[in-house]
């Protein structure tokens, strides 16, 4: 198999917020699987695709739900004209050619998926395919990431104790209002200023979590209000429908919103 396929092209642009690029460069040096921590949007993916990109490495993403089988993961025999044939997963891709496999939102996955990326995260660095009769022995080039928003899930769906320590783990937040301005006007491909005011309305919403708001407004979503602003949309409009409909319902929380609009858009 040709694994060079999954390696990243052009360089994602990614700003850093801190030290983060040299502790990973640590952890993937030492092959210690990564768990990634913080809030939806705030650039956990970004950040794991800027790092196989620099490191030069492959990357398999999974975006885990609750219908992730380990078979999803690991891989099953298939029908086909000439009989059964098997299918590796995408963690086995990675740990038999020597890949970054990157578990996205990895609590929404079932719990009992989790079982399979045990052998791999610690000294033994190996998967067993158990319908296939194999035993896997990672490649030296071979690293777990996985991420999740710990703020947002129950306690039905947090990572156990068993899974967790089996990471070194990296926090991640919002970036600094002067960071996070830089990526809107980057991402966004719009003036310094109003990247600065779509920020600032960010920053207003954030403050009402946990006061009618399950989530804050994401990077994710400026960089969205800021797009729609390129295409034409009323800035006002494009805020609507970027930083107010898609996190909530509740009319006063939108009213409030829609007023912290106006009074920053002027």
């Amino acid at each position: 198999m040709d694994i060079t396929q999954y390696k990243i092209a052009a360089e994602p642009f990614y700003t850093p917020q801190a030290n983060e690029i040299s502790r990973y460069e640590a952890a993937y040096a030492a092959r210690l699987p990564v768990m990634l921590k913080g809030p939806t949007g705030c650039g956990k993916s970004r950040f794991v695709e800027h790092m196989a990109w620099r490191l030069d490495k492959p990357l398999l993403t999974v975006s885990c739900n609750e219908d992730i089988t380990a078979s999803d993961l690991v891989g099953r025999y298939l029908l086909d004209a000439g009989g059964t044939r098997w299918v590796d997963g995408p963690l086995t891709t990675a740990a038999r050619y020597g890949a970054i496999c990157y578990l996205d939102e990895i609590v929404e996955a079932r719990q009992d998926t989790m079982v399979v990326i045990h052998a791999l995260t610690d000294h033994r660095r190996e998967l067993s395919l158990d319908k296939k009769g194999e035993l896997i022995k990672a490649h030296p080039d071979f690293q777990l990431v996985i991420s999740y928003n710990p703020g947002y899930q129950s306690l039905m769906k947090d990572l156990k104790q068993s899974t967790k320590q089996r990471f070194c783990a990296m926090n991640f937040d919002y970036a600094a209002p002067e960071i996070e301005a830089q990526i809107v006007a980057k991402e966004g491909n719009v003036a310094p200023d109003l990247a600065q005011k779509l920020v600032q309305i960010g920053d207003a919403a954030r403050k009402l979590k946990g006061h009618g708001l399950e989530e804050g407004i994401s990077t994710r979503l400026m960089v969205y209000a800021a797009t729609l602003s390129g295409q034409g949309i009323d800035v006002i409009e494009a805020c609507e429908m970027a930083l107010v409909d898609p996190i909530t319902d509740d009319p006063e929380i939108r009213a409030s919103l829609y007023n912290s609009i106006e009074m920053i858009m002027g």
